[in-house]
């Protein structure tokens, strides 16, 4: 009965470790979109390091944004003026490294715009996840169950 309750005990406190460290490395994701939707500049800057690389996969391969310009336009934006609905598919994670893969559906101003997924790689750096790469695809078709 003791190994039962020690084998219980073992796998219950790596499944609520790994439900924590899962919060952690989704914080600057959700902190992404709320700065977003709420035209935040001063929290989109805090969710990104210093070295961090944004690019879009479009017709002509792929765009490079620069996260200054980016951070820029999100600040020209009225509250809810964009709104990314995103689930989070998968995240994995091995020491300061996590992967997180979010399918999204996006809204301007209310009306569906866009879909696609995005794919984050982030940073633990001083205890705090930041995205270090996030590179996303766009389309406005096949949309149905992201809506």
């Amino acid at each position: 009965m003791n190994k039962i309750f020690a084998i219980t005990l073992l796998f219950g406190s790596f499944c609520f470790g790994q439900q924590t460290e899962n919060k952690e490395v989704e914080k600057p994701i959700r902190n992404l979109f709320l700065a977003m939707k709420n035209a935040d500049s001063e929290l989109l800057k805090t969710t990104f390091s210093e070295t961090a690389i944004l690019q879009t996969i479009t017709k002509e391969g792929v765009k490079n944004e620069d996260i200054k310009d980016f951070i820029a336009s999100i600040s020209k934006m009225t509250k809810d003026d964009l709104d990314e609905r995103i689930t989070i598919e998968a995240i994995h994670v091995d020491g300061n490294l996590a992967s997180v893969f979010t399918p999204y559906s996006f809204y301007f101003k209310g009306k569906f715009s866009h879909c696609g997924a995005n794919s984050f790689q982030l940073v633990k750096q001083n205890g705090e996840w930041k995205i270090q790469y996030l590179i996303d695809t766009r389309r406005k078709d096949n949309c149905k169950n992201l809506k």
